[in-house]
């Protein structure tokens, strides 16, 4: 049987480097010459027998240690890392991952060493929602959350309906008030449109009369609101099928799912139909994304124009990536979503040191935060307080915090990054997604200890909390 070729560069190399000799030195111990021991040290020519016992006899060297045996198994662990449905694609050939393990193993077992927290990662991640769903904190998803998760992976953006409230700005040209909705609607649609009516009698903002074809409109709404709320109500007629066939591709789990995804996108068209695409990004980009300003402009709320910049994501035209959510004095996230890499907590509130908590104490005021996440990600987080009055002494008040950002390399495109330091380190406020997941040890805000994680507990020391994790 032939004998196996043996590609030992690296570990020659090792010796070589640990006695401190250069390749002219170490190559006249084992007489031979410095260039076959610069291609031996670069697997372009195997180890003969008379070299491995020369390296034996001259440094004791153990001739099984170059064997070949460790490159082996280092291959082997390679391709059934590479094996993982985690990689998508064809692996690499068999050749490629040799020259990696025999030219840089370092490499290769980094990527081990990725593979194996990546597998771990999953694995924490699979317990702690089995741990939910045990304690009942989690089963199937509710209506809502399905919902939530239908608009988050179309990245917030539904490119027919865009098209189409963009095509009913056209027919308006620019014109996108209240009054001028409320004409289209009823010319185009035979929709009467009624200040009062049963929209005021019962508080709400917007009631339908299929049968009477009247939409009435709560008088106590701005205008802003009231041109948002006939935008929907023309959705719901005018795109009614559209609407269902996209419901339908989505393959809710239930009737209630279904139903909230149908609201969810007639007011995602009511809000590209208030804040055309086109028309609202030039703008963004002019006014270099001023709220105010914006929404000046176009005659919509602070929060319209917040949600309409997270969802700036159409192919070949996309806007700055935002992240938006609406979050109320208890720390609940109302409304959310992300077009950077920033995740919202599922569960539990927001990181009690985000900006959006701080804006209940400065009220009508933009304040500005540089944070920085645990992976890394560095953000310019805007934040401000909306109320919506419910009209009358006692009746209940809406009062709600936005919070509006992106990734810091953003910032030269937003107005309110102009007198801000993003260049020093300790400008950025360490920020997480959730007490439960944060893994942050100095956190002076810390409400719980993060899941999986060992508690060290010293009855002796008291530190901000009262136990340290590993």
């Amino acid at each position: 049987m032939r004998a196996r070729k043996v590609f030992a560069g690296r570990k020659i190399r090792t010796i070589r480097q640990g006695h401190g000799l250069t390749q002219q030195a170490f190559a006249a111990q084992l007489g031979i010459s410095t260039s076959y021991l610069n291609q031996l040290e670069n697997n372009q020519r195997h180890v003969t027998a008379p070299v491995l016992l020369a390296l034996a006899d001259v440094f004791a060297v153990d001739i099984k240690d170059l064997s070949g045996n460790e490159d082996d198994r280092l291959l082997a662990d390679l391709a059934e890392a590479l094996a993982d449905p985690m990689f998508s694609g064809e692996p690499p050939p068999s050749p490629d991952l040799k020259l990696v393990v025999q030219n840089a193993p370092s490499v290769a077992h980094a990527f081990l060493s990725m593979h194996q927290a990546l597998r771990r990662a999953g694995e924490r991640l699979a317990e702690l929602d089995d741990t939910l769903e045990r304690t009942g904190a989690q089963s199937d998803p509710t209506p809502y959350e399905e919902v939530r998760d239908f608009f988050h992976y179309l990245d917030n953006y539904v490119d027919w309906l865009d098209r189409a409230a963009e095509d009913l700005a056209g027919q308006l040209r620019g014109a996108i008030s209240a009054r001028a909705l409320a004409e289209h609607i009823e010319r185009e649609h035979g929709v009467r449109v009624v200040i009062g009516g049963d929209a005021a009698r019962t508080g709400g903002l917007r009631r339908y009369d299929a049968q009477a074809r009247v939409l009435s409109l709560n008088p106590r709404s701005s205008n802003a609101t009231q041109g948002f709320q006939i935008a929907h109500q023309m959705a719901l007629i005018a795109h009614s099928d559209a609407i269902d066939e996209i419901v339908r591709k989505a393959d809710f789990r239930s009737a209630d799912a279904g139903a909230i995804c149908r609201i969810g996108l007639a007011n995602y068209f009511a809000g590209a139909a208030v804040l055309p695409y086109a028309a609202f990004m030039e703008a963004a980009r002019e006014l270099r994304h001023d709220l105010e300003l914006l929404a000046e402009r176009f005659g919509a709320s602070l929060e319209q124009v917040a949600h309409r910049l997270s969802t700036l994501q159409r192919p070949g035209l996309k806007g700055v990536p935002f992240f938006f959510a609406r979050v109320d004095q208890a720390g609940n996230i109302t409304k959310r979503h992300s077009a950077t890499k920033l995740q919202f907590a599922r569960f539990g509130s927001a990181c009690p040191l985000w900006n959006v908590h701080s804006a209940f104490e400065t009220p009508n005021r933009i304040i500005r935060q540089l944070a920085e996440t645990p992976d890394g990600i560095r953000y310019l987080c805007l934040a401000t307080t909306v109320t919506k009055p419910g009209g009358g002494y006692r009746a209940p008040v809406q009062r709600y915090a936005l919070a509006l950002g992106c990734e810091v390399r953003h910032a030269s495109e937003l107005v309110y990054a102009d007198d801000l330091d993003i260049v020093r380190d300790e400008a950025f406020e360490p920020i997480g997604i959730s007490c439960r997941i944060c893994e942050r040890h100095n956190c002076h805000q810390r409400a719980v200890p993060p899941l999986k994680h060992k508690l060290t507990v010293d009855e002796q020391a008291r530190d901000t909390v009262p136990y340290g994790f590993e």
